[in-house]
């Protein structure tokens, strides 16, 4: 069950081509607590109307009404004016936290406590202790808690973990990668240098607006920047090889579509010894769910729907995470993402 399944296309979720889990399991039932009110809750709730197994049986914000407001718009059964008194209900099996980043921690010790399962929207938390903190009090009771990096569970992502598995760019090198929100920029490191590289060092610079370089040494790097928010930035991925490239396209942290740039049979993978001819590209397009109605949306967050089946097939297998963002990745680009804060406040500090 546990061996790796080659024979199947590469943009195979990873618990599937792993063979730990079984792709009929996204009709595993699971009853949804949604924990906050607001526009990332929305969209969440859109997708898992359309995972077969999901029931949204609750939603809970700090006061009633916009709980109930939440609950008949968007289809959820029971609404709640307290968040302890949502995640302690029978009929909740797995809460959902969509509330603001600093609270992410409470809200997630809170319904660990309760002894439900919990899905995290990112960033997981603020520090690494804390998410350390967090995944030892799921442990403790047994429960899923997984990091919602929903960039991973993209089909154009998991070909590319697979092709890099696969060695068909070689040794990745260099992973280049922008976006306004650092964590999605940083989750592209451990995917290129595998989750137990650990940084040499972290340089960055910024605050709103700035970079970082996270130096794996053996000559292998993570430029990440983080562009304003409002501007034209590229946001693109790119994973160089000693043989080849993969680019996640625009937009690289929810793409649907992959480039792979490698050279032909006893060619070399640099234009500059190919008289300026580049390798040859191979380009593969992977559609939004289709099953997936979302008014209002971010750009393409139809794609929360390929986690929320995962976390559906991963629970009816008994598994208390995703392997597409597992605990070792997630606490990974936590202490970046750590390193990368405390070096921006040393440079500003100067």
């Amino acid at each position: 069950m546990n061996a790796m399944t080659n024979d199947m296309p590469l943009s195979t979720p990873l618990d599937i081509r792993r063979g730990v889990t079984d792709a009929a399991d996204v009709a595993f039932p699971l009853r949804w607590g949604i924990l906050g009110a607001g526009n990332i809750s929305a969209q969440w709730v859109w997708a898992l109307h359309a995972c077969e197994g999901a029931t949204l049986t609750a939603v809970a914000a700090r006061e009633i009404d916009p709980a109930e407001e939440f609950a008949r718009q968007y289809g959820v059964a029971t609404a709640y004016g307290d968040y302890r008194a949502m995640v302690a209900a029978d009929d909740v099996d797995i809460v959902y936290i969509g509330t603001i980043n600093p609270l992410h921690k409470e809200h997630t010790l809170l319904a660990i406590e309760a002894g439900k399962h919990v899905l995290c929207e990112k960033p997981l938390t603020e520090t690494l202790s804390d998410a350390q903190e967090m995944y030892a009090a799921a442990e403790e009771k047994d429960v899923m808690m997984q990091d919602g990096m929903w960039t991973r569970f993209f089909p154009a992502v998991e070909h590319a973990r697979a092709a890099i598995e696969a060695g068909t760019i070689g040794e990745v090198m260099l992973t280049q990668s922008d976006f306004f929100d650092p964590i999605y920029t940083i989750q592209a490191a451990p995917l290129a240098f595998g989750a137990s590289a650990v940084p040499r060092a972290v340089m960055a610079l910024g605050n709103r607006v700035g970079g970082a370089i996270v130096d794996y040494g053996d000559d292998k790097y993570a430029v990440l920047t983080f562009p304003p928010r409002n501007s034209e930035l590229p946001e693109v991925t790119e994973l160089v090889g000693t043989e080849g490239r993969i680019t996640l396209e625009r937009p690289a942290h929810c793409p649907t579509r992959i480039s792979i740039r490698i050279p032909p049979p006893n060619g070399v993978p640099s234009q500059y010894r190919t008289r300026n001819a580049p390798a040859p590209l191979h380009y593969f397009e992977y559609p939004l769910p289709g099953s997936v109605a979302m008014a209002r949306s971010s750009p393409n967050q139809h794609g929360f729907l390929y986690q929320a089946e995962a976390v559906h097939r991963c629970l009816a297998a008994g598994l208390r995470q995703c392997p597409q963002y597992d605990k070792e990745e997630s606490l990974h680009s936590m202490n970046v993402l750590t390193e990368i804060n405390k070096a921006k406040q040393a440079a500003a500090n100067r």
